[in-house]
């Protein structure tokens, strides 16, 4: 017998497998607002021409998700691009068709769109996901690094040169002490 697979846009109801399959993708919350951060992106994509939540069903059970958007490579790139959000195979569920299933359905929304390239982002150290895109032709164009705010600015602060460093208060009486040798040397010259 063999199994059968069912391509369908994601319902309210799905909510609590997505958030299984993107636990790591979510922002890191409590459970029940990462809840609703899936319903909601559920709902925005069941209300617009631009978005699409499919899930791939095998022999009746949701083994599978991809958000789908169209959009543009980048906010100065204007090419038109369907951007294939954390396509996410549960793992009893791999290497049985539905990770081709649901690039099969970005490659049919960049179709029906008029979109001529499709785009995803994999983890770096996802290896088999990687070996996976690359052998549909999905090449590697950029690389995201993200980090939190405070983490980069301690970062910049770090590398200014010593002097630069100086905040606030201490670089108004530097440069005060500064002005006031300045006019005294002036004073005396």
């Amino acid at each position: 017998m063999r199994s059968q697979l069912v391509v369908r846009s994601a319902q309210p109801a799905d909510a609590q497998v997505l958030l299984e399959l993107w636990a790591d993708v979510v922002r890191k919350s409590e459970r029940a607002d990462q809840l609703a951060d899936v319903r909601s992106v559920i709902e925005r994509a069941a209300n617009s021409d631009t978005e699409r939540v499919v899930v791939v069903e095998y022999d009746g059970e949701p083994a599978g998700a991809v958000h789908l958007r169209a959009g543009t490579i980048s906010t100065l790139n204007l090419e038109r691009v369907v951007q294939v959000v954390s396509p996410s195979v549960l793992p009893h569920f791999r290497r049985h068709g539905v990770g081709r299933a649901l690039i099969d359905a970005a490659v049919s929304f960049a179709e029906e769109h008029g979109i001529a390239c499709v785009g995803t982002a994999v983890s770096a150290g996802n290896r088999d996901a990687n070996r996976f895109m690359a052998r549909l032709g999905l090449g590697p164009v950029a690389t995201l690094r993200v980090a939190p705010t405070q983490l980069v600015r301690s970062k910049l602060t770090l590398q200014r040169p010593q002097a630069s460093r100086h905040t606030g208060r201490q670089l108004t009486q530097v440069l005060a002490a500064r002005r006031s040798m300045r006019r005294h040397e002036t004073a005396n010259s």
